[in-house]
C-alpha cells in the first residue's frame, strides 16, 4: 500500500494536499461559525476581516511553536523554518495566537456580542474543524503518522518507513466525539428541568467542558502516539493538554459559582431572569418560555434544530 499523496502537479505549478485541506477547514469553521452567530441574532458582516486575521495569527503561532519545539534541527535547517508544506504546524501553538488575536477584533468589532458568549458559541465549531482538520490535513501531509505499528490498521506516510499508527483518523473520530459533547451539552442547558426553554444563563460551560475533554484527548494522543521520549516538543504538548484540561475545571468551578448566584436571584418560581454577560440572546424575562413561544422582542438561544 502506497502513502497517500501529499502533492500533484497542475503544469508547472506544485499543489500541496495539506494546503488544500487546511484552506476547506478554515473555510468550514468560518462558515459554521457565521451561521452558530445568525442563529442566536447577532450580526456577522465584521467576522470576515476579524476571521483573516485570526487565521493568519493561528498559522503564524502554530509554525512558531513547532519551530521552537524542534529548534536544534532548525538551527542546521534554517531554509525549512517557512517549509510548512511539509507539516509542521502546532495545535496548541496556534491556540496561544489566535484566541487572544479573536477576542481583542471581537470586542472591537462586535461589542454586543459578550466573549463568554463567544467562546461557548465558537466552542463546538473549533472541536468539528479539528476533527476536519485531521483528516484533511496531518493524514495527507509529509509524516503525518504516529509511531510504528505492525496492526492490521496501520497505514503508510510519505516520509515514514513502514506501517504508522493513523493517529489523524484517531483524533478526527475524537474531536467529533467531543463536538457531538458539546452540543448535547448546550442544548441541555437550553431547557428547564420542566422542557421549557431557558432565557439566558452564564456563559462558560460549553467551553470549560470543550477545554477539560480537548486537553485529555491531546495529552494522552502525545502521550500514547505520537510522543517522543524526552523530546521538547512532546514534553510541551503534554504539559499544555494538562494546564487546558484543568484550566476548563476551573472555568467550570467559576461558572458553576455564577451559575448558583444567577439561581439566587431569580424569581420566586424558580425560573431567573437576565444573564450576566450581554448580547442579545441574554434572558429579557424572569419566567420561562414555553417549548416553540418566543416573546415579542426576545431572540432565541440555543443552537437550531439541525446543528
Amino acid at each position: 500500500m502506497k502513502p497517500i499523496p501529499v502533492a500533484f502537479h497542475i503544469g508547472p505549478l506544485e499543489v500541496h494536499t495539506y494546503g488544500i485541506g487546511l484552506a476547506l477547514t478554515f473555510w468550514f469553521g468560518y462558515t459554521y461559525f457565521e451561521r452558530r452567530l445568525q442563529d442566536r441574532g447577532y450580526r456577522t458582516e465584521w467576522l470576515v476581516g476579524m476571521f483573516l486575521w485570526t487565521v493568519l495569527a493561528a498559522v503564524i503561532g502554530a509554525r512558531a511553536f513547532h519551530v521552537l519545539s524542534n529548534l536544534n534541527y532548525y538551527e542546521h535547517n534554517p531554509g525549512d523554518v517557512f517549509a510548512i508544506w511539509h507539516g509542521g504546524l502546532s495545535s496548541f501553538g496556534g491556540l496561544i495566537f489566535a484566541v487572544p488575536t479573536g477576542i481583542l477584533l471581537t470586542r472591537r468589532r462586535c461589542p454586543e456580542l459578550g466573549i463568554a458568549r463567544a467562546l461557548d458559541i465558537v466552542a463546538p465549531v473549533l472541536m468539528a474543524a479539528w476533527a476536519m482538520g485531521r483528516l484533511l490535513g496531518p493524514q495527507l501531509m509529509v509524516a503525518g503518522g504516529g509511531h510504528a505499528t505492525h496492526q492490521w490498521f496501520g497505514m503508510y506516510y510519505a516520509g515514514q518507513a513502514g506501517r504508522r499508527l493513523p493517529v489523524p483518523i484517531f483524533q478526527a473520530i475524537e474531536d467529533f466525539t467531543v463536538y457531538v459533547i458539546l452540543l448535547l451539552v448546550e442544548r441541555a442547558l437550553n431547557r428547564w428541568p420542566d422542557g421549557t426553554r431557558r432565557a439566558g444563563y452564564p456563559a462558560g460551560t460549553v467551553l470549560g467542558v470543550g477545554m477539560v475533554l480537548w486537553g485529555i484527548e491531546r495529552f494522552l494522543d502525545e502521550h500514547l502516539w505520537l510522543g517522543e521520549d524526552g523530546h521538547l516538543g512532546s514534553v510541551l504538548v503534554q504539559i499544555a493538554g494538562v494546564a487546558l484540561a484543568v484550566g476548563g475545571l476551573v472555568l467550570l468551578v467559576a461558572t458553576r459559582r455564577r451559575w448558583k448566584s444567577w439561581l439566587a436571584a431569580g424569581s420566586p418560581g424558580g425560573h431567573p431572569g437576565p444573564s450576566d454577560d450581554g448580547g442579545p440572546d441574554t434572558g429579557e424575562a424572569s419566567r420561562p418560555v414555553p417549548s416553540g413561544q418566543i416573546p415579542s422582542g426576545q431572540i432565541p438561544i440555543g443552537p437550531a434544530p439541525i446543528d
